[in-house]
């Protein structure tokens, strides 16, 4: 079997190539340079230090190593999707895209389709059910990445393999450790590149620029503070705000009046809600539900943590809404709700909250 495996440095997709070797594989490994490049040179991406470490495992296990470049197509779906998502006073989530578009797009287009799987360093498993494959959580529930892997379509899930799925984080890095692979002890990155060595604020700042504008208290409707744009602010947002006499948390943006509305205190009820509306939903594997009237019990994330919520599931139009069992903090439109059966294993598609 053919196997590409995407390796970036970093101890979970190092110890992959490990695990393939053990298993009896011989993958190909795919260094992707990604990182953040416009037409004005930008760039912040330590990927000179990636591939030397890359360039070291492949060395140490034999295997064939292309460095390719998705710069351009990066730039143009992920980079640009997230300017374009903030622009309009949503929150974006670029890890998402990135995933669906790039790592098993457009790479699957250019280099993947001559391979039968594609191994990555997710925490993620597969499950066979009825001659189907399902995405499903890994062991290690508190670095599960099934909800970054929540917009891909069967065709990936497919040809997808996650050799470190069945590993707890510690166990990924004693092996990294005895078998003395350089990433080892090195820290974990923070998501895509951009959010990683380069100032997400200043990334913003530089395509969207600075406009002042009012913080308001929601409650009150007295101006508290002044703001540089509601673009730099997401709804649930604590820290950053400039506000003595808190905890303040983003609650509203008024996108045509660039206000952005807060409320203080840990319990405000202005941060919670029960209902998550979802548009464009799709499910990963198939759609086990059909055409329902009644309600489905659900466990879903609206955001990547180690807890999963209790909900039920409708379908309204083309919206699907989800019931909260308990309040959920920080609901942010253009954030992604990822859906899960009832036992928190099988991850069954995701939508976007609206």
């Amino acid at each position: 079997m053919k196997i590409a495996a995407l390796v970036s440095g970093g101890v979970d997709s190092s110890v992959v190539v490990h695990q393939l070797k053990e298993m009896g594989y011989d993958p190909t490994i795919f260094y992707i340079k990604i990182g953040m490049e416009d037409e004005h040179g930008y760039i912040d991406c330590p990927s000179e230090e990636d591939i030397e470490i890359v360039t070291f495992i492949a060395k140490k296990y034999g295997c064939r190593f292309e460095i390719v470049s998705l710069h351009e197509e990066y730039w143009n779906s992920v980079v640009q999707y997230t300017i374009d998502s903030v622009k309009r006073g949503l929150t974006p989530n670029p890890d998402m895209m990135c995933n669906k578009l790039i790592k098993f797009g457009t790479f699957e287009q250019k280099w993947g389709n001559q391979f039968d799987k594609i191994a990555t360093g997710h925490y993620a498993t597969t499950t066979e059910l009825d001659g189907l494959t399902w995405l499903s959580t890994a062991k290690d529930h508190v670095k599960d990445q099934t909800y970054f892997l929540g917009q891909v379509n069967y065709v990936q899930v497919s040809k997808l393999m996650f050799p470190i799925g069945n590993l707890l984080k510690s166990e990924v890095r004693q092996i990294a450790s005895e078998n003395k692979l350089p990433s080892a002890q090195r820290k974990d990155s923070q998501g895509i590149c951009f959010l990683g060595k380069v100032n997400y604020n200043n990334f913003i700042e530089r395509y969207l620029g600075k406009k002042e504008g009012l913080i308001v208290e929601l409650e009150t409707g007295n101006i508290i503070g002044k703001h540089q744009g509601f673009w730099f602010h997401t709804i649930g947002q604590r820290k950053g705000l400039g506000l003595s006499g808190g905890p303040w948390f983003v609650i509203k943006k008024d996108v045509n009046r660039n206000i952005v509305y807060v409320s203080k205190g840990y319990d405000t009820k202005h941060q919670y809600g029960n209902v998550v509306n979802l548009q464009g939903f799709g499910f990963i594997t198939q759609n086990i539900w059909g055409d329902f009237d009644d309600e489905r019990e659900v466990t879903f994330k609206i955001r990547h943590t180690p807890e999963f919520t209790k909900g039920r599931i409708s379908k309204i139009g083309d919206l699907y809404r989800i019931q909260s069992e308990e309040p959920v903090q920080g609901i942010a439109a253009g954030q992604f709700g990822v859906v899960y059966d009832t036992e928190n294993k099988l991850c069954l598609g995701s939508g976007m909250i609206v």
